[in-house]
């Protein structure tokens, strides 16, 4: 299944390659957000802001209530932790 995960971006690790470290229920991991910069915004712009992250890229940004309220839905149904568990196995490779 294809799943998009509400992520907080933390820093701008590499602005010429459009690259963010996100918070992902406490993993940190690098993800492209070429898909969320818009031309009225400055890259800084988007540190705290909530995405959407699918395959490292940040599709979207949304709203911290939603975010946080699908992070508690993936978690009650068990897809966080499998998805956290991936997260880790593919920063292992």
């Amino acid at each position: 299944m294809c799943l998009g995960i509400p992520a907080q971006i933390k820093a701008i690790v590499d602005e010429d390659n459009q690259i963010a470290r996100v918070d992902l229920s406490g993993v940190s991991r690098d993800v492209n957000i070429a898909c969320v910069l818009s031309d009225t915004h400055q890259i800084q712009d988007l540190i705290d802001q909530w995405v959407l992250v699918h395959v490292g890229f940040a599709l979207s940004i949304v709203d911290e209530e939603e975010a946080k309220k699908t992070l508690t839905i993936l978690a009650e149904i068990g897809e966080l932790s499998a998805v956290v568990e991936d997260i880790n196995q593919g920063e292992d490779s």
